[in-house]
This record gives C-alpha cells, sequence and structure tokens, in this order.
C-alpha cells in the first residue's frame, strides 16, 4: 500500500538525515528545509516537498508516522472503493504537504532565517480527509481518549489557531491549519457531489 511506502521512504529519509547532521552539522536538513525565503527568491521549488522528509528529532518523527499510518491505511482503502487509483492518495497526502506551505510563503518570503521542517500538514490533510467520510468515527485524542472525529477536528483547528497566535513553541501551527482545510476539502476537489458522502455521514 502507498501507505506504507510513503511511511518507510520518510523514515529512511528523516534518519538518514539525522545521522549526516549529527556526523557533519545541519547542512542537509537545511537543504531541504522549507524555505520560503529560497524557495520565493532562489526558486528552490522542490523544499515544498522535501521538508515532509525532514523530522526534527525521532518523537517528531513518530508521531507524525504513527498518526499517519493510523489515518492512512483507511482513507487510501475508502478511495480505491471509491474507484480512485494511488495516485489520489498520492495527490491527497502531497497536495497537504504543498497546502501546509501556502502561508509560509506569502507570510515568510522575505525573512532568511525561517525554516520548516516535518510532514505534519499532509498527515493533518489525510487526518481530516478521513474526518470527512466518518464524521462520528472514533479519533484517540493523545490515542487514548475517544471523540467523534468532527469534534476532534473543530478543537484541533480552534486549539492550532490558538497556538499560532501564541507562538514561540517552534512549531508550524499554521501548516497544520492548510493541511487540515486542504484534507477536508480534498474529496470535494476530486467530485463536489461527495457532500453527500458527508453530509450523510453527519446524521446520527
Amino acid at each position: 500500500m502507498i501507505t506504507y511506502l510513503i511511511i518507510g521512504v520518510t523514515v529512511a529519509c528523516s534518519l538518514l538525515v539525522m545521522w549526516r547532521d549529527g556526523q557533519h552539522g545541519a547542512g542537509l536538513a537545511l537543504r531541504l528545509a522549507m524555505s520560503p525565503w529560497r524557495v520565493v527568491h532562489g526558486r528552490e521549488w522542490h523544499r515544498v516537498l522535501t521538508h515532509g522528509f525532514v523530522h526534527a528529532d525521532l518523537t517528531h518523527l513518530l508521531v507524525n508516522m504513527f498518526t499517519f499510518w493510523s489515518f492512512g491505511v483507511h482513507v487510501e482503502q475508502l478511495l480505491r472503493q471509491l474507484g480512485y487509483l494511488s495516485a489520489t492518495f498520492l495527490a491527497l497526502y502531497f497536495g497537504g504537504m504543498a497546502a501546509a506551505s501556502v502561508y509560509d510563503l506569502v507570510a515568510r518570503r522575505n525573512n532568511p532565517h525561517y525554516n520548516s521542517i516535518g510532514a505534519s500538514g499532509a498527515v493533518s490533510a489525510v487526518l481530516f480527509a478521513s474526518i470527512f467520510f466518518g464524521p462520528w468515527d472514533k479519533v484517540l485524542l493523545f490515542a487514548a481518549i475517544p471523540m467523534p472525529g468532527i469534534v476532534f477536528g473543530v478543537a484541533y483547528l480552534l486549539y492550532e489557531w490558538w497556538s499560532a497566535r501564541r507562538q514561540g513553541d517552534g512549531v508550524n501551527h499554521l501548516a497544520h491549519i492548510c493541511g487540515a482545510i486542504f484534507g477536508f476539502a480534498f474529496p470535494l476537489i476530486l467530485n463536489p457531489g461527495m457532500i453527500r458522502i458527508f453530509l450523510s455521514g453527519l446524521k446520527i
């Protein structure tokens, strides 16, 4: 499945970067990171995607990949059942990764010191696509507390918005929000008629 392939490549790349940079300094991570200044002024467009294959540490990597695995397998199967090819799931994941970069490209394009890494935006896209298809399906908060997906989604967006306004924790909360919005909208981008799936799923 594509989910496992993405996880394998991401884990391998992240561990390689951690090892290389641990030996030689943070050079490779910085060459792959999302740097709005370098993308806009240096035309280094690869960074819009490569930043998702780099993680700050093992905890960052494991949390992202565990969350992605938890929802990615399900969403990939749903898309296949609806008649879509594997490329559609790739479009969701990497589209979420690109969407997560939009705010930074606009707001931080003239800041040469800003960098962002991690697959959180893409993972948020997959999570919110899952919520679209099953709004009342249970999501485990902190991998332990069950709550309906639609409730989790609203709480997640509010928390990320509040955290983004506070700033200072080193987390790119707005990337999470942008990725989540893309993921929720993705089924409608594929086929606006899928709104019926969401509305049907909202009925208790």
